[in-house]
């Protein structure tokens, strides 16, 4: 019995019919509990709803202290200056992130206060290099 299955309609399994369980179709965070279709006998999971998922980060966030409100947009903007702090190039970014002009991504560069193209040294490149005041800054806001 395969479980790492993923649900297709019927016309986009018929189309790709090993599709569903494909690593590229599988949900990064996948229900506990089973589906199971008693015609075709295969049983997969579903994808825990974007509530489920952004009511235990806020969980999270509380236990950790954090008194700001946080939620899961949170670390997107977290990992903009995360990227560019560890030296990744902005057009990189701006690929990660999806936006459609650089400039866009450029707004995360004024918490390095070195512009876009500021130039690391041997202490900021290292891997003990202090990124947690950029996580902060944004959940201080």
């Amino acid at each position: 019995m395969r479980l790492g299955r993923v649900d297709l309609s019927y016309a986009l399994g018929r189309k790709y019919p090993n599709a569903a369980a494909e690593w590229g179709w599988q949900w990064v965070f996948p229900t506990p509990s089973l589906w199971h279709n008693s015609g075709t006998e295969e049983r997969g999971r579903h994808y825990l709803h974007k509530r489920t998922i952004q009511r235990a980060f806020h969980d999270a966030a509380r236990r950790a202290d954090i008194a700001k409100h946080a939620t899961c947009h949170t670390l997107r903007h977290s990992f903009a200056p995360y990227l560019l702090v560890g030296g990744y190039d902005i057009r990189t970014v701006r690929e990660l992130l999806g936006h459609r002009s650089v400039k866009t991504t450029m707004i995360y560069t004024h918490v390095l206060n070195r512009g876009g193209r500021g130039v690391q040294g041997p202490v900021e490149a290292s891997p003990f290099s202090p990124t947690v005041p950029l996580i902060r800054h944004f959940l201080q806001r």
